[in-house]
């Protein structure tokens, strides 16, 4: 199964898409970097994994997995994936493409791995640009702080903080990056706006995040190898079945691409598209703050 789905780089990419933007203007918002006034009073039901439980619950669930898996969280992420997560991430920093004198804010980015590709790519260029890393796990941030220092990566800011609430002022950033991290959010919604707040306008969102599989039979096989596999690796690896089956329920229910798109173009944001990877294993979303 494994060799069936991740086999090599060139069945790594697949077809972009673009979704049409509708004709209306979007209206200018203002959220507040200390008041969430857009969310409700009421403890909402929304779901871990399969399970329906409170959004509070659901935070602290999120935050108990994470606590549990960071020490070997990029050790699993080889296992699960045979390693083809280092080249999704590779492909996902390229097409980000940053400019000199980006400034990146990346966010879920706790174990570092998408922040020392960015510092990378730049070196590479002979650019700089500056990268803040923002989690709201402090256990994850305190792993990729400690693989900073072992690889010698310095000026990368490291922050607690909640995806759906950042404490960053508006229009901060030139650019966005959450990867493998925004179907843990309790808010999506509320997520995308906050991405959408902190960018400067021209800013850019762009997201990497596990997706639905369109063909079928390989559908088939990736649920067989997802919910067989994965927690017993997690197991056999890190003695935790349940953080690891909570992970594959979690991919089954975050929205498939197009709905995806759909929530970032609400949240305001223009000249969204996704890209395939992997069959749609995963999917490269972007969008423009204009």
């Amino acid at each position: 199964i494994i060799m069936v789905l991740f086999s090599s780089r060139n069945l790594l990419i697949g077809a972009r898409r673009f979704v049409k933007k509708q004709c209306v203007l979007c209206q200018n918002r203002s959220y507040s970097v200390y008041k969430d006034v857009e969310r409700p009073a009421e403890d909402r039901d929304t779901h871990f994994g399969f399970e329906t439980v409170k959004e509070s619950e659901k935070t602290r669930k999120v935050s108990e997995v994470f606590h549990r898996v960071a020490d070997t969280y990029d050790l699993m992420n080889d296992v699960m994936s045979a390693g083809i997560h280092r080249l999704w991430k590779d492909v996902f920093v390229e097409r980000l493409s940053p400019p000199a004198g980006t400034k990146l804010l990346d966010v879920a980015g706790g174990t570092g791995d998408i922040a020392f590709r960015f510092v990378n790519y730049l070196k590479n260029a002979g650019q700089t640009g500056h990268v803040t890393v923002c989690d709201i796990n402090p256990d994850m941030l305190r792993v990729g702080q400690d693989r900073a220092r072992q690889k010698n990566y310095k000026d990368i800011d490291w922050v607690e903080g909640n995806a759906e609430e950042l404490p960053f002022p508006d229009n901060s950033f030139t650019a966005y990056t959450i990867a493998f991290g925004l179907r843990n959010v309790t808010r999506t919604d509320l997520a995308l706006k906050e991405a959408w707040r902190v960018l400067k306008p021209g800013g850019r969102f762009m997201c990497l995040e596990f997706s639905h599989v369109e063909n079928e039979p390989l559908r088939w096989l990736y649920d067989r190898y997802s919910f067989q596999m994965i927690p017993a690796m997690g197991q056999v690896i890190a003695g935790d079945w349940k953080s690891y089956q909570y992970l594959v329920e979690s991919i089954r229910k975050f929205p498939d691409q197009e709905t995806l798109a759909g929530m970032i173009e609400s949240a305001g944001f223009w000249s969204v598209s996704y890209e395939n990877l992997t069959f749609g294993c995963v999917a490269i979303h972007s969008g423009f703050k204009l």
